[in-house]
């Protein structure tokens, strides 16, 4: 999946797929959870592209390449074998062999992210990547979601949003969902991820024809549905 060409006749940001939702927004939002509830309610597929930098910094670690060294962090992609489920209802991260959903999500491959999300080399090379899922889905369409997605990803896609929520309510919410780390040391690790992130890409402010959600005084299902509602209002 990593390696597929561009289709001929395609320009370097074209993607095929019947139809597309591209949902942004800082950590904590939502993105991954309401992104999939929303795919399975459509009958989309669903890419979480943070799984992407999530297994390609496992991969780097897994070989021992030094995070601060940029040149070798790419060297690493060479042998970076990467697949990712997009039914919502069978979800797996994979590189090479190895099952990595579980283990994407540990605190040391979170710390490393942030080394991988800055070089733009590597993002670049995720675009495609990124791309070609949504070119090889199967279902009717797909919601992606990530940080860029809206104006680097997808930004032709037929619905963009910005799902965000204030800072508190993403902080508990991650908390919730994380059980390895105390409350304190989540909200810890989200602020140094926006941090980080927010030097590369401007995930905090919706662009001309993104749609802003905010979730703050919403609960999941009506979040859900809010995005649900937007793929029908454009023609879904």
């Amino acid at each position: 999946m990593t390696r597929d060409p561009i289709p001929a006749g395609l320009t370097d940001g074209a993607y095929v797929a019947k139809f597309v939702i591209a949902v942004d927004g800082p950590a904590g939002s939502g993105k991954s959870s309401v992104s999939r509830a929303a795919a399975r309610a459509l009958g989309f597929g669903y890419q979480d592209t943070g799984a992407a930098y999530r297994a390609l910094a496992w991969h780097a670690l897994q070989q021992g390449v030094d995070l601060d060294d940029a040149d070798a962090v790419l060297a690493s992609w060479d042998t970076f074998d990467y697949a990712i489920g997009t039914d919502p209802d069978a979800y797996f991260v994979r590189v090479g062999d190895t099952d990595v959903t579980d283990a994407i999500r540990t605190p040391d491959v979170t710390a490393a992210v942030a080394h991988i999300a800055k070089l733009p080399d590597v993002r670049h090379r995720l675009v495609q990547l990124f791309r070609n899922v949504m070119r090889r889905t199967d279902a009717q369409g797909i919601i992606t979601e990530g940080r860029d997605i809206t104006t680097v990803v997808a930004p032709d896609a037929d619905v963009r949003i910005l799902l965000t929520a204030d800072e508190q309510v993403r902080m508990a919410r991650r908390s919730a969902e994380v059980t390895t780390q105390s409350a304190a040391e989540t909200s810890a690790a989200l602020a140094r991820r926006d941090a980080a992130d927010a030097k590369v890409v401007d995930f905090m402010n919706a662009a001309d024809g993104v749609t802003t959600l905010d979730s703050t005084d919403l609960d999941f299902d009506q979040t859900v549905q809010a995005v649900v509602d937007l793929a029908r209002a454009a023609g879904h």
